[in-house]
């Protein structure tokens, strides 16, 4: 039998040169309406779009498979959604479809060598399909033939760690508590999720500082909070929701102070595209203050900030708060005294004077939130970024009262909501001893494999079998090269999706497409239509409700997928998986005994809006720790010791992207359209490589000993510090590598990957 030809894991190296003009300085307006139009009737048409569009974000309605932003708890608009939420919503409704036809015309390699884009506008997956052994092409198999492959692998295995089971941040509570539920039924811990490689560092900073891995605030805290600082977060493009709440803060006498090494139309100005005084206007000026600070100069920045606080304002220290609920204080305070500002100026590349300015309006700011998403979370030092924040809010007491607190912003709208089902690769004994009591089924109790360790783990030949909940592990993950030869070495691969993307073309031997049902879309079971439920950023769980004919009937909802998987490979299991799949009532009556906070979860999740999970800090001004108090620590300033032909890279989204979802070619905001393969760079770092803007570059980046290239990439000039560059995932992801993660979360540091420049040969 002939081998299969050899896909390739990175996207096209080749593609026109992209259109570059000036950077935008609003975000919203008619640009935005208009994009939204555009993509959702191209997609969906007219008709299907008023009707999925009216329900979108709406109490009887469905949650936006886009971000995790919180949704108003009181009356909602008739157009609760925001342009990149239409584009989610219009990647998922589309009319398009691909079947058994597609897959006989395209082969896994022809497929490997369009874009990202290209995949994903190919239209819905319709039903199940295999790639057999040394096989080209995907063809169809029965439902009842995939679940017993899988169940036969499961079975066969020497050991339950020889699987991994991934979960993207899109899978409903149901789903997730389920899933979690069958891999420990198993008997293994491997649960590696995209928690794994975004907000990991925030869950271990918060919860080692103030006792919960989660935000402490409300949308109603956001809106009339004294002070935001918005560091390390685009959310223009990333949550677009979130602007109306800043507008609305700004329009309370609030302020907003944004840190960030770009400057984002998002955080400058907004015209509300539903406010038709905006778009008439010039809409809303968000900051008064705009730090473009150094990439990961981040800690140097906030001990700045604390310093100048206790040097320069310590009448807003608030004594009694330290004394009374934190510790740390005075191992802190010597810290920062002991501080160079030679130092703080250096590594973060801003002045004194524009610290002592941030610190100034702290001092006069009575409720002071910080916000913060992947531009803090993806360095090896990003567990120090967070709890340098916590230090701050700390001195000012900025915590357990309305409007302030910690705001980590999580992307997918169900990727906090996941964790708290069990999705996690280390659960608390409390956990399982509640699963095990509730279902009578011994849980495991070594710790599995996170993202890193799954990667390494496959690479080893340690995994015979790798399934995903949803998600694109290929391109979500780093370096690319070396996880796609991981996957290949796996026996079987399984991605249970919605749309076709690049981690359905790099398997294992052989590999499984089982196409599931999406958030629009009617989910009829043998009880009756049925709902799900979701946990947005700020700790609502509440209901979703699918309207639209399914693309396919062969489609099985996820909670079905994982039922039926379950009870075919161990048929004599005390868990009721059938009753499960017939009614996800009697899901949530299990995770009611099981997880805090979800007592009485049926009834409470009928209330319009949802209701909140329990939060100690916020609720009670409680710190779950060991001590029992908040706490302050001490960082030291991570030192970036370039040579003369390295820069410093972080990886980015564009605004016609989420995630790994292209949605199309255009980056508004940023002034580049028609290319995705570009370099943002300071003009004058591209006089000092020896450059000219446009020119074609290749990419280098080399992390103990190994050298990784990404090629074929356009110079564009642009607003950046010196010495640092910006360029668009998962196009770069190859040059991330494994080995180099954060402290504590294990997070890929994806925010700080050094790299040098070689000119294209022509």
């Amino acid at each position: 039998m002939k081998k299969r030809d050899q896909p390739d894991p990175q996207p096209p190296r080749q593609e026109s040169n992209p259109k570059v003009t000036e950077p935008k300085r609003v975000a919203g307006g008619w640009d935005a309406i208009q994009s939204s139009i555009q993509h959702a009737t191209e997609a969906m048409g007219p008709g299907r779009t008023l009707k999925t569009l009216s329900q979108l974000n709406q109490k009887r309605g469905f949650d936006c498979p886009g971000c995790a932003w919180p949704d108003p708890e009181d009356e909602r608009s008739l157009t609760e959604f925001c342009e990149n939420g239409v584009k989610a919503v219009a990647e998922e409704a589309t009319q398009a479809r691909i079947g058994k036809e597609f897959f006989e015309t395209w082969s896994v390699k022809d497929l490997s060598q369009k874009s990202d884009h290209w995949l994903g506008k190919q239209g819905r997956l319709t039903e199940p399909m295999v790639l057999l052994p040394n096989a080209d092409h995907y063809r169809p198999i029965s439902w009842e033939d995939a679940f017993s492959v899988i169940a036969e692998a499961l079975n066969d295995l020497a050991s339950p760690d020889q699987a991994v089971f991934y979960t993207s941040g899109r899978t409903s509570n149901e789903a997730a508590f389920l899933y979690q539920l069958m891999v420990r039924e198993l008997g293994t811990n491997n649960l590696p999720d995209c928690s794994n490689m975004c907000h990991e560092s925030s869950g271990v900073a918060l919860t080692e500082t103030i006792g919960i891995g989660k935000g402490t605030v409300t949308l109603e805290d956001v809106q009339h909070a004294d002070l935001i600082l918005v560091i390390g977060q685009n959310p223009g493009t990333n949550h677009p929701r979130m602007l109306s709440a800043l507008q609305k803060t700004v329009k309370n006498g609030g302020k907003i102070i944004a840190i960030n090494p770009l400057k984002e139309a998002g955080l400058i100005r907004f015209q509300h595209p539903q406010n038709p005084l905006d778009l008439l206007g010039k809409g809303t000026q968000l900051t008064s203050q705009y730090l473009q600070v150094k990439i990961n100069g981040d800690v140097a920045l906030l001990k700045g900030i604390t310093k100048s606080v206790l040097e320069d304002f310590p009448h807003c220290i608030q004594k009694d708060f330290i004394r009374d609920y934190c510790e740390g204080f005075e191992a802190f305070k010597k810290d920062l005294e002991l501080e160079s500002w030679d130092t703080i100026i250096a590594e973060s590349g801003i002045s004194k004077t524009e610290i002592q300015k941030v610190a100034e309006t702290f001092s006069q700011s009575k409720r002071v939130i910080g916000c913060w998403a992947m531009g803090l979370t993806q360095h090896k030092n990003a567990v120090a970024n967070i709890q340098s924040i916590v230090n701050l809010l700390l001195l000012g007491g900025h915590l357990g009262r309305p409007g302030a607190g910690v705001c980590p912003v999580r992307g997918h709208s169900n990727v906090q909501g996941d964790r708290t089902m069990g999705i996690y690769e280390k659960p608390h004994p409390r956990f399982l001893d509640a699963l095990e009591s509730e279902f009578q089924t011994p849980m495991p109790r070594v710790n599995g494999y996170d993202t890193v360790d799954a990667i390494r783990a496959m690479s080893e030949s340690k995994v015979r079998v790798f399934m995903a909940m949803g998600g694109n592990f290929l391109s979500a993950t780093p370096d690319t090269e070396l996880t796609a030869e991981a996957l290949s070495k796996t026996e079987l691969t399984i991605q249970v999706s919605t749309k076709l993307n690049r981690s359905h073309l790099i398997t294992g031997k052989s590999a499984l497409i089982l196409p599931c049902l999406g958030r629009t879309e009617r989910d009829r079971q043998a009880s009756g239509e049925q709902f799900v439920t979701m946990e947005n950023s700020m700790g609502i769980v509440h209901p979703s409700t699918g309207s639209l004919t399914p693309a396919s009937p062969q489609l099985k909802s996820e909670v079905a997928i994982i039922c039926e998987l379950a009870q075919r490979r161990a048929p004599q299991s005390k868990i009721p998986w059938s009753e499960f799949a017939s009614d996800y009532q009697r899901i949530r009556d299990r995770v009611a005994r099981v997880v805090p906070g979800f007592e009485d979860y049926n009834q409470r999740v009928r209330t319009p809006g949802g209701f909140y999970l329990p939060n100690p800090v916020r609720d009670q001004l409680e710190f779950l720790t060991p001590s029992g108090k908040a706490q302050f620590t001490t960082h030291s300033i991570p030192r970036h010791s370039l040579g003369p032909e390295e820069l410093l890279m972080m990886t980015i989204r564009t605004h016609d992207q989420y995630n790994t979802t292209i949605y199309g070619l255009e980056d508004r905001y940023r002034g580049i359209s028609g290319g995705r393969r570009v370099v943002l760079i300071h003009p004058d770092d591209i006089t000092a490589q020896g450059f000219q803007v446009g020119d074609r570059v290749n990419l280098h980046s080399r992390f103990q000993s190994k050298t990784r290239t990404a090629e074929n990439f356009q110079l564009v000039s642009y607003d950046i510090p010196r010495g640092c560059v910006a360029t668009y995932f998962p196009e770069t992801n190859v040059l991330v590598p494994l080995e180099s993660y954060a402290d504590k979360s294990q997070t890929p540091t994806s925010k700080s990957v050094v790299i040098t420049l070689s000119r294209m040969e022509s």
